[in-house]
């Protein structure tokens, strides 16, 4: 057994050939360089790229198989390099008659196999199957069980974002009003919440919390993750992990504190200003983009005081590298070539050996954002939160 790092939620925004995947994604985002930026300068283990179903992907894949540099294992999952695990899947937007509005839906498949399979019946419910997060006609119930009967893993996704999820929009109060909850694999919690807001939801108690970047730039990556103790970096010891089996586990889950969210408070959704009356102080706007406090605060029962809490991993805040305000692109370069990566850099590297090679001031800064001991004013509306100078 070996401790890895993993990040589930990872975009693509173009093909090889240069054909758009997820629209708003950075160009940058290519199957290949996403593998590479993992093992280096991020120094992740395992990770989900959640458009393997768009078919020029799948054609990159195969390339990389061909070429040597990326290997299907027996065990699930495609090894590069022999360093980085990939892990296929696809995001997916359901909107069926169970829905109170549209919820955003992730699936992960073992093989090419499998993969292939999914693919070819996505393509026959969705407009255009090269592209991200498509709208799938289809009812949540029947892709669960599709995925399923793939051995795939299912897992709803950013559950209490305002837009476009489970929580948010999805359902009025229950998860059973769209899934069938013995076919959920984990909850992915989002940017803007955390396990202890999570576990106010009863119905939350027995599933398994996820916590990945949701990726749309190189930079993002693994901004959220997890630490898991796995018989190997496969497909089946992560299956096995989401739900505690032969010892395969999660150690911690390593995410912005909720603050830094976009969609942490309730705010305006013109000037983001966070709302304190009925109508925006700032601008008068009384429209208002819902918090994720506040909607959890809605569906909690009993809240903080709910004595059935499940023992969870800790879940530790961590402000990513790139939000701290002056450590730039030259200097975060300087921090690669002497530790390597950027989880040595967020778990490995003392304090002393950092103020060897950037300001003491900085390095203060960076133990202080590893362990969740910065100042930080709020987001909300849409606007991330930020490190307080």
């Amino acid at each position: 057994m070996k401790q890895y790092f993993v990040d589930m939620h990872i975009h693509i925004g173009r093909t090889f050939t240069g054909k758009p995947v997820k629209i708003t994604a950075a160009k940058s985002l290519t199957l290949t360089n996403i593998l590479q930026t993992a093992k280096f300068p991020k120094g992740l283990d395992v990770i989900g790229i959640i458009d393997c179903h768009s078919p020029e992907v799948i054609m990159e894949m195969e390339q990389l198989c061909d070429e040597g540099r990326l290997v299907e294992m027996e065990e699930g999952g495609f090894r590069f390099e022999g360093e980085v695990t990939l892990i296929p899947g696809t995001e997916m937007e359901v909107f069926d008659e169970s829905c109170n509005g549209p919820i955003h839906l992730l699936a992960y498949f073992p093989a090419f196999k499998q993969l292939k399979e999914f693919s070819s019946w996505l393509s026959k419910r969705v407009t255009n199957n090269q592209l991200s997060t498509q709208r799938v006609y289809e009812k949540a119930i029947i892709i669960q069980e599709k995925v399923k009967s793939l051995d795939g893993l299912f897992i709803p996704a950013h559950v209490f974002t305002p837009f476009k999820s489970l929580y948010g929009k999805g359902v009025r109060e229950s998860l059973e009003e769209v899934l069938n909850p013995d076919l959920i694999d984990g909850i992915e919690l989002g940017l803007s919440s955390n396990t202890t807001m999570a576990d106010q939801i009863d119905e939350l108690h027995s599933l398994t919390f996820v916590s990945n970047s949701d990726a749309h730039s190189l930079p993002k990556m693994a901004r959220e993750y997890q630490k898991m103790t796995l018989e190997g970096p496969t497909f089946q010891a992560v299956k096995k992990a989401l739900h505690g089996e032969d010892g395969n586990k999660i150690d911690a889950n390593y995410g912005l504190n909720p603050f830094l969210g976009k969609y942490y408070r309730t705010a305006c959704a013109k000037c983001f200003a966070l709302k304190q009356e009925d109508e925006c102080v700032s601008c008068g706007s009384k429209k208002f983009t819902k918090g994720v406090s506040e909607r959890i605060a809605e569906l909690a029962e009993g809240g903080e005081k709910s004595s059935n809490h499940p023992e969870r991993p800790p879940y530790i805040h961590q402000v990513p590298l790139d939000f701290l305000p002056g450590l730039g692109p030259k200097t975060m370069e300087k921090l690669y070539s002497h530790f390597g990566s950027e989880m040595n850099i967020l778990h490995r590297v003392s304090e002393k050996e950092l103020k060897k090679v950037i300001k003491a001031e900085l390095a203060e800064l960076i133990v202080k954002a590893r362990s969740g001991k910065l100042q930080l004013e709020e987001g909300g509306g849409g606007r991330y939160g930020k490190v307080a100078k």
